[in-house]
């Protein structure tokens, strides 16, 4: 997995009427809005369905970033911009709200970001004192665990090197968060381009190797995960397959 290059940013967008339209959104049993030809009940019925998804799924973002909102406002802001009507406050009085809201969104992430760091740090501590009696595991000074699942006798990456690999990447719980497969097949990365886990395991393998990875909170994205389903110092499991050192 490539290094974050930049530190974890919490983004929070109210531009959410607008947002493309998403199967995964829809309510279960639910086949979406479709455009029907029969006459303007059907046309009526479609514009129903699209504004009903549009509307969930504004909600849904919402309630996944715990965001409160006084409901007669948020209806009220909505119908007006729609409809063209004299704003309800002026530009500057939004402004001021919107960002004390943006202030108080990063302070409610960053708590909660906290929260799962501390929890997710002591659960990496306790399968890793574990993992490391398993047999074959092998720990690295760093604190790295290794499995050899397959070994290779081609030549062994340097740091200035590309490779191309076939890897899966998962949490402790077995959920995968990337795959080569996933995005279409093998992949190529520089050694020194990779999360600290990664660049120390690639310098150790040869191709034709196939590994499986244990990587410490503190060797992966420690307090600066990418994202989710990835958490603030998650342990990650990878397979990694040396496939080739490409040529420079």
């Amino acid at each position: 997995m490539r290094k974050r290059l930049a530190p974890f940013a919490v983004v929070v967008s109210l531009i959410l009427i607008a947002m493309v339209y998403s199967q995964d959104t829809l309510p279960q049993g639910s086949v979406g809005p479709q455009r029907s030809a029969s006459g303007p009940a059907d046309e009526a019925i479609y514009q129903q369905q699209v504004s009903y998804t549009l509307g969930g799924n504004f909600a849904q973002n919402l309630r996944e970033n715990e965001i409160e909102v006084e409901l007669q406002s948020l209806m009220a802001g909505i119908s007006d911009t729609l409809s063209g009507a004299q704003p309800k406050w002026t530009t500057e009085q939004c402004a001021a709200s919107m960002q004390r809201f943006g202030q108080e969104m990063q302070q409610k992430a960053a708590a909660r970001n906290q929260r799962e760091g501390a929890k997710n740090a002591q659960e990496a501590a306790a399968f890793l004192a574990q993992n490391a009696k398993r047999d074959g595991v092998q720990t690295t000074p760093s604190g790295l665990q290794y499995r050899v699942l397959r070994e290779g006798n081609g030549p062994a990456p340097t740091l200035a090197d590309v490779v191309r690999c076939n890897y899966r990447g998962s949490l402790l719980d077995g959920t995968e968060f990337d795959s080569s497969a996933r995005q279409g097949g093998p992949a190529e990365f520089p050694v020194n381009g990779m999360i600290p886990g990664w660049t120390e395991a690639l310098q150790k393998m040869k191709v034709g190797d196939k590994w499986q990875l244990f990587v410490p909170p503190n060797l992966a994205y420690g307090e600066n995960p990418p994202g989710q389903p990835i958490e603030a110092n998650s342990l990650l499991v990878f397979e990694i397959e040396l496939l080739q050192v490409l040529p420079q």
